[in-house]
């Protein structure tokens, strides 16, 4: 067999396989997606408001909290499979316990602006760098909130757990990557400004309602195939075929493709502005010496020691 042939083989088995997968698989959300863009947040809000973080302690709970409880919350999507009902009771538990310092974290975030809440009106990348702290709290909120095992009940599998996940990647990940970019490109680059920030107002609107339209189709074909499911005659057999479900789905997967749409939309938006930007069109005009400390990390250089001194 070739190289593209060769499989993958678990050391494990059945609900210790399934348990394994998503001890790593729920920890690559919370190590990778949860606190390397927080890190990010923490840095680029208060840079583009220039104003410091509103609580370091704060910060610092926060991230040590989340460290610690999120590597126990990946039982919750094995509820009401074989693993021991303690250990989804575990995971449920501490799922529930990650609303604090998730939204501990939201909180600082907001807060941070204080003082500075008149520049949303004027700055679109401030503004997309606030509403992914936004969509943070949400899809923090919806995550413990869909853990509780008579929730789940009714979420899981359906693609209710489709518009979580896309709340968080699209609108937490992804907002918050996009402000990060608006901002380095032009110190990177060594311009007064991006080419332009009504591009940049397009592109928030865009994918704004890009997103409400992706997760809010997703929210009501979730729960209507949940209910669906759960659906009984008198006789005590299931109302509705699957097929039944997925066709009930269809309107949904339409809104959801449109809003997918409007969302791919204003990347290519954001992607030809930072093109132009490097370009040094439109407002992008090249500065003159280095970037102003206003606009880049200020760096403390070390100081030189005085010879002889005591």
């Amino acid at each position: 067999t070739g190289l593209w042939d060769a499989k993958s083989y678990s050391d494990f088995s059945g609900v210790q396989d399934a348990m394994t997968q998503w001890w790593y698989g729920h920890n690559a959300v919370g190590f990778f997606l949860t606190a390397g863009f927080l890190a990010i947040m923490y840095y680029f809000i208060p840079k583009r408001a220039n104003r410091p973080v509103w609580s370091y302690k704060l910060s610092i709970v926060h991230f040590w909290a989340v460290i610690f409880i999120y590597i126990w919350a990946g039982p919750h999507h094995l509820h009401f499979t074989a693993l021991p009902q303690w250990t989804q009771t575990l995971g449920m538990a501490f799922s529930i316990m990650l609303w604090m310092p998730s939204w501990g974290g939201m909180i600082n975030g907001l807060m941070t602006l204080q003082g500075a809440w008149d520049k949303l009106r004027s700055d679109p990348v401030l503004r997309m760098l606030v509403v992914s702290v936004a969509f943070y709290g949400m899809a923090t909120f919806e995550g413990p909130l869909m853990s509780i095992r008579y929730v789940n009940a009714l979420s899981h599998y359906t693609e209710w757990t489709i518009g979580h996940v896309h709340s968080g990647a699209l609108g937490w990940n992804g907002f918050v990557t996009f402000g990060a970019l608006y901002c380095m490109v032009p110190w990177l680059w060594k311009k007064k400004e991006l080419y332009s920030l009504r591009l940049v107002e397009w592109h928030f609107w865009l994918a704004s309602i890009g997103i409400l339209f992706y997760i809010a189709s997703m929210w009501v074909a979730g729960i209507m195939e949940g209910l669906m499911w759960r659906a009984y005659t008198d006789l005590g057999f299931l109302e509705y075929a699957f097929i039944e479900t997925v066709s009930a789905k269809h309107i949904s997967y339409i809104v959801r493709a449109l809003g997918g749409t409007l969302f791919l939309l204003g990347t290519l938006i954001m992607a030809f502005n930072l093109i132009q930007t490097v370009r040094g069109r439109g407002l992008a005009e090249p500065l003159e010496g280095d970037v102003p400390l206003t606009n880049k990390p200020v760096i403390s250089e070390p100081q030189p020691e005085l010879v002889g001194a005591e």
